[in-house]
């Protein structure tokens, strides 16, 4: 499939800001199971801009504004490609206590992604833990029931929670959003000795060639996790849509949690007054709705 996406980030001050810098993580991966095929960026004001790969192997791109401005708008736009790619089947046999073996050979390796992090401790979720992995199971067939468990017991409700609330709220709560959902699989997955990684990314909602019901988390930047298998594969899974990471999905940044793959960071120079707007669109262009 090929889609074309879009997303602004704009902020206007009650006051000019006399200064300002940014780092940007919205520059679409390329991988196996998708390809860049364009990529646009737009910063208003016009300013230089700069870009490095970090520590996770995501593109990063930073800027400074040194003068006077009363906004900010930052627009990415890319066209991509995307394909799915699924895990061998011999990947999702092995049974949870051999895979833990395997994780445990590689721990230097994967260490980042088995460890507490900034939004995913690791001693808050001992009952829920107890449900999942244990050392016969299969290990697709746990992963999935995993990611259907999230999907079946906790609601999508935007503007209850913020990126600052704890995932113990969350479950208390029962609802959240898609970087909840994340956050919770990840700490559920950790706790068990499994690897795993925060994904940011964006959704198609709506498939124009079915009649199927909306996924959820396509108004905005979406996130997911990735699984680490035995074999070596990384395999999407998306609890807030029970579904495993497809041709609808596209990944744009992974780290061990949001504070690693934030869409936008900076600091400006002003009143502390501003307005915040995030517009987000994913589109198949014209050669797949024909």
């Amino acid at each position: 499939m090929r889609f074309r996406v879009s997303h602004t980030t704009e902020y206007k001050y009650a006051v000019p800001a006399s200064e300002s810098f940014a780092e940007l993580r919205v520059w679409p991966q390329a991988n196996a199971s998708q390809k860049i095929l364009s990529r646009r960026l737009e910063v208003s004001p016009e300013a230089r801009v700069d870009q490095y790969v970090d520590y996770f192997g995501n593109n990063v791109e930073f800027f400074s504004i040194p003068y006077r401005h009363n906004s900010l708008s930052v627009t990415s736009e890319a066209n991509v490609e995307t394909c799915t790619v699924q895990p061998p089947q011999s990947m999702l046999e092995v049974s949870v206590g051999e895979a833990r073996q395997i994780f445990n050979s590689r721990r230097y390796q994967l260490f980042e992604f088995m460890e507490p992090s900034h939004h995913v401790p690791l001693d808050q979720h001992k009952r829920i833990r107890k449900k999942f992995f244990r050392q016969a199971d299969a290990y697709g067939e746990a992963l999935l029931a995993l990611n259907e468990w999230i999907y079946r017991n906790f609601d999508y409700k935007s503007g209850e929670t913020s990126i600052s609330t704890p995932i113990a709220d969350v479950v208390a709560q029962r609802r959240g959003v898609c970087q909840d959902f994340a956050h919770l699989m990840l700490a559920i997955l950790r706790s068990n000795g499994i690897p795993a990684r925060y994904v940011s990314g964006y959704i198609e909602a709506y498939d124009p060639e079915v009649t199927d019901s909306a996924l959820v988390g396509a108004a905005a930047s979406h996130a997911w996790v990735e699984v680490y298998l035995p074999g070596g594969m990384w395999w999407g899974l998306d609890p807030t849509n029970n579904q495993t990471a497809g041709e609808r999905h596209i990944e744009v940044a992974f780290g061990r949690d949001y504070s690693d793959v934030a869409p936008m960071r900076g600091t400006y120079k002003g009143a502390t007054d501003q307005r915040l707007n995030v517009i987000v669109s994913l589109e198949r262009t014209k050669e797949d709705t024909k």
